[in-house]
């Protein structure tokens, strides 16, 4: 089993910036991707970043890419979400998850792992 826990959202005003991070245990990270998703109130849960386990390659959506940067240190078994310019429709739960390295990293359906989520609430 892998336990993954997320911290570092609050509350922050439009233009402003946060840094999530999402610390696992239970077994090594090094072989999996991992990914952050987040989901509004009333929507559905939705993609926002991955990386590969060694790092080389990331993806984002859309409407955070130029603004979101995802990192991961394998050593310390965490990824990182460091987020800036951060609008309004930024607002919602962030979830990270751990998934195979390999697959569709934009669906939920490759992800094993979930965290709780932490919120990220955006003011105009």
């Amino acid at each position: 089993q892998v336990q993954l826990v997320e911290s570092g959202g609050g509350l922050v005003q439009a233009g402003g910036s946060l840094r999530l991070s999402c610390a696992a245990s239970g077994r090594p990270v090094s072989n999996y991707a991992m990914g952050w998703f987040r989901q509004a109130p009333g929507k559905e849960r939705e993609f926002v970043s991955a990386i590969t386990w060694s790092g080389g390659r990331t993806y984002y959506a859309d409407s955070v890419k130029g603004r979101f940067t995802i990192s991961r240190d394998n050593a310390k078994n965490t990824v990182y979400l460091q987020m800036i310019s951060l609008k309004p429709e930024d607002t919602a739960v962030y979830y990270c998850a751990l998934g195979t390295d390999s697959g569709t990293f934009y669906s939920t359906f490759n992800y094993l792992y979930w965290g709780q989520g932490t919120q990220v609430t955006v003011s105009s």
